[in-house]
């Protein structure tokens, strides 16, 4: 009896020895293929487990992790969804009638936080049928081999952290580099015929929206808003060229027309056909008062005349930017703006909100453009309505607005 109880104690201080090895290994952060490798050992010359067969979950399904003492067809066979997944619990399967199993004699699953997250199949080299006596060893492999796939899980939990976090970084910069690109209301330009006021909401940090005011001579200025289909990273690189593309083309003394057929080519070469922009542009001249205008494919910016009170939708133009490799028709929408006008441009970001009508949230910007006093006070209340949505977390696309309040015309003020 005494005899027996020591061969017990020494039994369990190898196998106490083999797990701390293990647990040293592990600590020491060796790489996965050394854990493996001793794992094999182990199984081999520790415990004379001549078949193994272990599969892992991996980002990318069930994969074949070690497969010792049987061919890769051993592997390639075996079905985890369908085969293994049953298993709950370690379970001999000598006797088993499935044919996936041959020459293996138990399965030992592998859990994580209650979660199946590898299996090991074990066999021994006698073929004669019986019991094999490595059964007597099932328990100490599923402690060893569930240490080392917690590991390696653990393993891969932070390599992805450690990616999302390079991602959120670039992402970071990303967004800084694009926010230095969007003007901001200190270098929007101003005038006393002018207030332009602006708000900028990429979703994801970074974003496919943009606009600009460009001073295009003494008498005029043209401005514009645009959003790419999409959004993200892909998006906003699409949106940074576009950007360079307005500056460069938009000048005093491009028509509206050949504008839009110019950038229309550009994002054509630039998205090859894969992402389109809607785009809206004016050129406003301060001494007529005169609008002039396309609305490629964009939401219809809205303008408000106090003087009779009557609102407008700027909807004249022509087809998205990048839908088709020549535009068909171009309308040149023109309209007289009168002294106290205000004009909000913005994205589809604004109206498409979550468990809210399309037609809703155009009304209650409407009434936002036409009920208020100026361009500050109509700028502050859609801040504060996106603000609301934001808190909310019903916004689910990139916002930007543009608001414009023409004080005056004429050829008495030069500002």
């Amino acid at each position: 009896m005494t005899r027996t109880n020591n061969q017990n104690i020494r039994l369990y201080k190898e196998r106490l020895n083999v797990i701390l090895d293990v647990a040293q290994t592990i600590n020491e952060e060796h790489s996965v293929d050394a854990l493996i490798s001793e794992f094999e050992l182990i199984l081999r010359e520790e415990l004379n487990v001549p078949r193994v067969l272990v599969f892992i979950r991996t980002e990318h399904g069930w994969e074949s992790l070690l497969t010792s003492g049987v061919g890769l067809e051993a592997a390639d066979r075996i079905d985890v969804e369908r085969d293994l997944l049953p298993y709950r619990t370690i379970q001999t399967i000598t006797m088993s009638d499935q044919p996936v199993f041959e020459g293996f004699d138990a399965v030992i699953p592998l859990y994580h936080k209650y979660k199946p997250i590898g299996f090991v199949l074990i066999g021994d080299i006698d073929d004669d049928i019986g019991i094999s006596p490595t059964i007597k060893h099932l328990k100490f492999i599923q402690i060893i081999a569930n240490l080392i796939v917690v590991f390696i899980e653990n393993k891969r939990m932070q390599n992805t952290l450690l990616k999302q976090e390079a991602i959120r970084h670039e992402l970071e910069l990303a967004s800084r580099i694009q926010a230095g690109l969007v003007p901001t209301a200190a270098s929007l330009p101003q005038s006393s015929r002018l207030l332009i006021r602006s708000l900028y909401h990429p979703h994801l940090g970074v974003g496919g929206d943009y606009y600009d005011v460009i001073n295009l001579s003494r008498y005029s200025v043209g401005f514009c808003i645009a959003d790419v289909s999409g959004k993200g990273m892909a998006a906003a690189l699409l949106m940074s060229n576009f950007q360079a593309v307005v500056r460069s083309v938009f000048t005093p003394y491009i028509s509206l027309r050949s504008l839009v057929k110019k950038l229309n080519a550009r994002v054509n070469n630039s998205s090859s056909n894969e992402k389109f922009i809607t785009f809206f542009v004016g050129r406003y001249n301060k001494v007529t008062g005169r609008l002039h205008y396309i609305n490629a494919g964009h939401l219809p910016p809205i303008l408000y005349d106090p003087s009779d009170r009557s609102i407008r939708m700027l909807d004249k133009g022509c087809l998205g930017l990048g839908m088709f490799d020549t535009i068909p028709t171009i309308e040149v929408g023109s309209v007289t703006v009168h002294q106290g006008a205000r004009l909000l441009a913005f994205t589809d970001g604004l109206v498409e909100i979550q468990d809210t009508p399309v037609d809703e949230r155009m009304f209650s910007i409407t009434s936002i453009v036409s009920g208020t006093t100026g361009v500050d006070d109509m700028m502050r209340l859609v801040h504060q309505d996106v603000d609301e949505y934001i808190s909310e977390g019903l916004i689910a696309d990139d916002i930007s607005a543009l608001g414009i309040e023409f004080l005056r015309n004429g050829l008495l003020s030069y500002g």
